[in-house]
């Protein structure tokens, strides 16, 4: 794989240097073109300025010629006046560029440029001297005329006869001198010029020679630069194509690099992959979370301060699920292991390597595996349960369950339109849950309720959600199904443990439960539950005995155990109760003088023993205190649950108190408002009997924190909907600090 190359200053040094070489004879072309043409300029300058110096000696002698002829006239009449004026320019411009010239000063033109002037040759000088010793003689007399020739009272005629017959002696010889001088200037700037150009001329010839032979040099080490590079990346290809994991690089801004290996678009499901950014071909393909953290930790890879051992533990796509997309190749999803390394030039990071594999088969196979332990876990808690618990508790819990799911399965195939409907249908099934939920921990079935408690996190969230529709009840299929097979489950096993045991064949089972066996499909036919499960409760072959009852526990001795079912059913609530204690942190013992005793009607069985279930869990949930909270105020540290039954010949009633903490209505009040019931002032206003309506209203718990044993409020409105059902009656008796009691009469017609 062709990697970023440490740069070889050697290999390159020939090639600067002669670059260098190159663009310093330019540059010194350049130098000497800007260095002639300013000299060009100043010759240019030094020839206007001895023609100006020329036109200004013909100019002082003509104005004195006709001062000469004009003299007598008014000196302040305008044409002297005139005359005078530009007899002592020019004769000031003739002076100060004759300095100029001769000494190579500078000069301003008239229209306020300044120039340098060079310094002229010898024989120049001559010319220059000679003029300058015309100009001298002829310059003081012009000065000793302008003295006094605007004055009227001082005569002028001699001094200007002076002066005019000077220049006539002078004009002549400052001429010549100037004449030369100029034909002087003009052909040291020709030769000059004809030397600049020369020296051009023959600067660009060896540039444009040198250029040649550069590109002639260096394209042939090009040429062979690229036929190594050539057989090089051949080399690569060649590698890439065989290796089957994908490897390709990783640069800073995450593009992939032009060479990978074939195996890579297979494996990743993509056509191009070269130059493509990693994060886009990574989008919609694994969650929007783990292609952030990706970005993240590459970006620490690339930071020299950071381990690469420290931070591989934290590589986010060791073996990552990726999803397949419209324009994938994969057929399915796919496991893929990404494995990251740096690539160092010298000590810096330049690329990240990342090598890929599919670990599909690897990945399901650890699926498979643990699906398996599972479910032979559940297996080894569902045996455990049926060896340690009352078969007809057992047997119970399976009729319960099946009318559960039942029920919730019928109340899935209602529609519902309105909203209120649907929050009706929403709480109908919370409440069928949890009240499977609490049978299921209190025989210590976990898996049911783990599958239930997580059914119940979907239905809270429903619950806050608002605005409901049908299709927000299709996830709870699943939930069903699960249930379902874990209800099939303990059905199988006890099957199998009725089998294994050389026993008489088991009486039929009873009318309940063969009716509730028989095969109840799900809402297949749902427009609601549109992908619902097709199983049955329990298959014919499973349903052919469910009688748990007679289980050869001594050497295929049969034993009857329904004598002690009564007995049974205290131990389970006991348990029950303790249970809840252990996980809320409290210590409780339950006592009963009636439940060993009483005759509970067929028909009042079930809601009898789900409302006990109910109010155990709240009693020790809501009631009881913590042992130092009930040190504190004065109790013994384990808290005390009362649960009797007494049959008044027409009803049946059913009594729960605990010696916990009691109902604190404000404490309902505040709870209320918190949550956006009621005001506060309306709280207030409630009375004890309103507060009790919102305890048992669907939804609302006073509990902080829900978990498994409540904080969903659901407890209350199922004991509250059965007892509705049943067309019976709950009384509550409460004292802060002391007690709470519910009392529940269920008539027996």
């Amino acid at each position: 794989m062709a990697t970023t190359p440490h740069v070889d200053n050697k290999r390159y040094q020939g090639l600067i240097v002669s670059i260098a070489l190159f663009l310093s004879l330019i540059g010194a072309l350049l130098a000497f073109t800007f260095y002639t043409s300013n000299l060009l300029e100043r010759n240019t300058a030094l020839i206007d300025q001895t023609n100006q110096v020329a036109n200004s000696a013909q100019a002082v002698i003509k104005d004195l010629f006709d001062l000469d002829s004009s003299y007598g006239e008014d000196t302040k009449s305008p044409h002297i006046q005139r005359v005078l004026s530009r007899l002592e320019q020019n004769t000031a411009l003739i002076t100060s560029s004759m300095t100029a010239i001769e000494q190579g000063g500078t000069i301003t033109d008239a229209e306020g440029n300044t120039y340098d002037l060079p310094n002229i040759d010898s024989k120049a000088q001559a010319n220059v001297a000679a003029a300058n010793e015309q100009w001298q003689a002829l310059e003081p007399k012009i000065q000793t005329y302008l003295k006094d020739a605007d004055n009227v009272m001082v005569p002028s005629a001699d001094a200007l006869t002076q002066a005019v017959e000077q220049a006539k002696t002078s004009s002549l010889f400052i001429n010549d001198s100037l004449d030369n001088l100029t034909k002087d200037v003009f052909n040291s700037a020709e030769r000059q010029a004809t030397t600049i150009r020369l020296i051009q001329v023959l600067g660009v010839a060896a540039i444009f020679t040198y250029f040649l032979i550069f590109v002639f040099f260096f394209v042939r080490r090009l040429r062979e630069t690229d036929a190594e590079a050539f057989a090089a990346r051949r080399e690569t290809q060649e590698i890439m194509q065989t290796v089957n994991t994908g490897l390709f690089l990783l640069d800073k801004d995450l593009n992939i690099g032009q060479q990978h290996s074939r195996a890579l678009n297979d494996i990743i499901g993509a056509d191009r992959l070269a130059g493509e950014n990693f994060t886009n071909v990574l989008r919609g393909r694994i969650s929007d979370k783990d292609l952030k953290t990706t970005q993240q930790f590459i970006e620490q890879l690339y930071n020299p301060r950071v381990k690469e051992k420290l931070v591989d533990s934290l590589n986010p796509l060791h073996k990552v699920m990726l999803h397949n997309t419209a324009g994938s190749k994969a057929l399915n999803n796919r496991f893929l292991d990404f494995k990251f390394s740096r690539v160092y030039d010298n000590k810096d990071i330049a690329r990240i390597l990342v090598n890929v594999n599919d670990v599909s088969d690897a990945v399901y196979l650890e699926q498979r595996l643990e699906k398996e332990r599972s479910q032979n876990d559940m297996q080894i808690e569902m045996l455990t349960t049926i060896l340690n618990v009352n078969p007809k508790i057992i047997n119970e819990f399976i009729t319960n369950t099946q009318m559960h799911i039942e029920k919730m399965n019928n109340i899935l195939k209602n529609p519902g339109s309105s909203q209120y409907e649907l929050e009706g249908k929403l709480k109908a099934i919370y409440r069928e849950m949890h009240s499977l939920k609490g049978e299921a921990s209190a025989l210590k079935l976990h898996s049911f309720t783990k599958i239930a408690s997580d059914a119940e996190d979907k239905l809270h969230a429903l619950q806050n959600q608002g605005q409901l529709s049908g299709n927000d009840f299709l996830p709870l299929a699943v939930h069903l199904d699960d249930l379902l097979s874990l209800s099939n489950t303990i059905a199988t096993l006890g099957e199998r443990i009725n089998r294994s045991a050389p026993a008489p064949a088991p009486a039929p089972a009873p009318a309940a439960m063969q009716a509730a066996t028989a095969p109840t499909p799900l809402a297949a036919d749902n427009d609601i539950v549109k992908n619902s499960v097709s199983k049955t409760v329990v298959t014919e072959s499973q349903a052919a005995n469910h009688s748990i009852g007679s289980i050869d526990m001594n050497g295929g001795q049969d034993i009857d155990l329904d004598g002690d079912a009564e007995d049974d059913r205290l131990s389970f609530y006991k348990d029950f109760a303790k249970d809840i204690a252990t996980r809320q942190g409290k210590q409780v013992q339950l006592k009963s003088n009636t439940l060993t005793q009483a005759d509970i009607p067929a028909h009042l069985a079930k809601p009898i023993k789900e409302i006990s279930i109910q109010l155990l869990r709240n009693a020790v949930v809501h009631g009881i205190e913590t042992p130092s909270t009930r040190h504190s105020a004065g109790k013994a540290a384990v808290g005390t649950i009362d649960l009797e039954v007494k049959d008044n010949g027409s009803d049946f009633t059913l009594m729960v108190q605990d010696d916990g903490q009691g109902i604190n209505y404000d404490g309902i009040r505040t709870k209320l408002s918190k949550e956006g019931r009621f005001s506060a002032e309306e709280a207030n206003q409630l009375s004890q009997g309103d507060l009790l309506k919102q305890l048992f209203s669907s939804g609302f718990s006073t509990k902080e924190h829900a978990d498994e044993d409540g904080g969903r409020g659901v407890g209350l409105d199922i004991i509250k909907a059965q007892v509705k059902d049943y067309d019976g009656k709950l009384n509550v008796n409460s004292e802060l600090g002391q007690m709470t009691r519910f009392v529940i009469t269920l008539p027996k017609a």
